[in-house]
């Protein structure tokens, strides 16, 4: 397949673009920098100049396509959600235009689901979004509803591999800070996924699942954040080996 990826060199979307390589699909792939056009040709990709803020600006040019595969967000902005609206406008006014109805995969997340408390969520439980990703939900909806294309909603959960993904600011901290940072408690569970899994299931998603489908990509359950700061923080030898416990709002508030 001929598949345009947005977010293609990201934590999700660079194993997803080298797997979908790997399994023989022609990738092309939004690129708003020139490091950015070097890794996806590293990769193997055709870049597309552009970013999801601006795509009048590049989805007219978008070749004949047999999939598109949604998995970049602005998250340092307040205007995510307005930016991703816009995003899903032109691109299925344009998708419509192509002689065949192409597939499209669509990110949601774990936190749409938002606290579940004991129970573990699954495929049919209901979304109680987190009110910063509210937003998602009828995107979602659009996404699989559009008679334009071949709808499909996948839910990473919190995704980790060595060098960036959930891990890496604890890992960060470790060393830097002598204490690991954990949002407001520490029993919170975690379902974790690692990126190269993640990857595989949008492979998986893109080659076989039918269109109306929706999917959440963990591999663990629910993980104990606590544990986890815990395990670094002993891995690293870190001067704190309690976990530092902050509010959402301070997190927030530097991270976006």
């Amino acid at each position: 397949m001929r598949v345009f990826v947005m977010g293609g060199t990201g934590t999700i979307g660079a194993p997803t673009v080298r797997e979908l390589i790997k399994r023989g699909h022609d990738v092309w792939a939004l690129a708003r920098s020139d490091a950015s056009a070097e890794k996806l040709a590293e990769f193997g990709a055709t870049a597309v100049a552009g970013d999801i803020a601006s795509p009048k600006r590049w989805a007219a040019n978008l070749p004949r396509l047999d999939a598109v595969i949604h998995m970049a967000c602005e998250f340092n902005t307040e205007m995510m959600g307005a930016i991703d609206r816009r995003l899903l406008a032109v691109l299925l006014s344009t998708l419509a235009a192509q002689p065949k109805r192409p597939r499209f995969i669509y990110t949601g997340g774990c936190w749409l689901f938002g606290a579940t408390g004991d129970d573990i969520a699954t495929e049919q439980t209901p979304l109680r979004p987190l009110p910063a990703f509210a937003w998602m939900v009828p995107q979602q909806r659009l996404v699989l509803e559009a008679p334009e294309i071949e709808g499909i909603v996948i839910h990473p959960a919190m995704v980790y591999e060595p060098c960036s993904g959930v891990f890496f600011r604890f890992a960060r901290e470790a060393v830097e800070r002598g204490a690991i940072r954990v949002v407001e408690n520490e029993g919170v569970r975690w379902p974790l996924v690692h990126s190269e899994d993640l990857a595989s299931l949008y492979a998986l998603a893109l080659e076989h699942a039918p269109a109306g489908s929706s999917y959440i990509g963990a591999a663990i359950e629910a993980l104990a954040v606590g544990r986890i700061a815990r395990a670094f923080a002993k891995r690293f030898g870190t001067r704190q080996q309690e976990p530092q416990i902050v509010s959402a709002e301070a997190i927030a508030a530097e991270f976006g």
